[in-house]
């Protein structure tokens, strides 16, 4: 049986964003309805070594039986050689006979999949008259970040912070946006942010926050994912992608925990939760609210067999003997 392998050009060309965004829905929506089977992901990370691999499996039933697998290394350094601090590959088996059905490249779905979960989580969350847009990163998940959350909310201004000035101005000028000295600069008057770093310290502070901000956090360095300062993740309506992974891996949140700052019913929800009318979103325009992804199995399933289905209508790819 031939399998479809798919390059990282290819996947960026079959993802589109606007219908990875509703794919996404779909997917946390199955997720909070118990119709996916998403065990936390497995790292691998040597001592002393600043890089990891992780294996994030996912299993959906039903009349369209399927296994995922994705398998991603984390090179926090890549980004100072020009290349993606996630590299790795999206595998796709048959849930009747196990037969391997598509290859495609990880970090082409991880960018994608990542911003298209915090646009349903903006959509849902930020406030209806957000009007500003502030960016702590200038990365890939940034660059993705800025033309998600574009298709959801009309930002007037968008404003970028990174320590490389020089990446923060490149990002810009792409994407028509402002660069700024600080980070505190970037975030004081947005009604949206984003936190999309590789950094295992807080990079945001509460009192940079004006009310009513919505906030994706979903950078950090895992497994001890940490951008988010104590005092905001404790102001916060604190919502996530699935909780068992942000107990797991969100060292925000559980250093938040840790210190007695929070307590253990602090996560107001997942986002599939409230997709489902299980949980309310924001309940009034003062509210600060975050969302802390962590990335899960369930969102690389969908986006590959998204993937797959586009392919097999365009005809992209390569069929290689298995």
């Amino acid at each position: 049986m031939p399998i479809l392998v798919l390059s990282q050009e290819e996947v960026e060309q079959l993802l589109d964003m606007e219908g990875c965004i509703e794919v996404m829905a779909d997917a946390l929506s199955s997720l909070a309805r118990g119709e996916v089977h998403v065990p936390l992901r497995f790292l691998v990370k040597p001592n002393d070594e600043p890089s990891l691999i992780g294996l994030m499996p996912a299993h959906r039933a039903g009349d369209s039986p399927l296994y995922s697998l994705k398998t991603v290394c984390v090179f926090p350094d890549n980004p100072k050689r020009g290349l993606d601090a996630h590299q790795g590959t999206v595998t796709l088996f048959d849930g009747d006979t196990g037969e391997v059905r598509a290859l495609m490249n990880a970090s082409a779905i991880t960018a994608i999949r990542t911003a298209a979960v915090s646009a349903v989580a903006t959509r849902l969350l930020a406030r209806d008259d957000a009007r500003e847009l502030g960016v702590l990163g200038a990365g890939v998940q940034a660059r993705s970040h800025v033309e998600a959350l574009r298709l959801v909310r009309d930002f007037d201004r968008v404003r970028i912070y990174s320590p490389t000035a020089e990446h923060a101005h490149s990002l810009a000028e792409e994407v028509g946006a402002e660069a700024v000295g600080s980070a505190e600069e970037a975030v004081r008057a947005a009604d949206v942010v984003v936190t999309a770093t590789s950094s295992s310290e807080p990079v945001l502070e509460r009192e940079w926050l004006k009310e009513g901000t919505h906030v994706n956090a979903v950078g950090g360095r895992p497994p001890q994912m940490r951008e988010l300062d104590t005092a905001t993740i404790a102001a916060s309506s604190f919502f996530v992608d699935r909780r068992e992974s942000a107990e797991a891996e969100a060292g925000d949140y559980r250093e938040a925990l840790a210190s007695g700052a929070i307590g253990p019913g602090h996560i107001k929800a997942e986002i599939g939760e409230v997709l489902i009318g299980a949980a309310p979103g924001r309940t009034n325009p003062e509210e600060l609210t975050v969302f802390r992804s962590l990335g899960l199995a369930v969102e690389d399933l969908a986006a590959a067999e998204y993937v797959v289905r586009r392919a097999r209508e365009t005809g992209a790819g390569t069929e290689v003997a298995f």
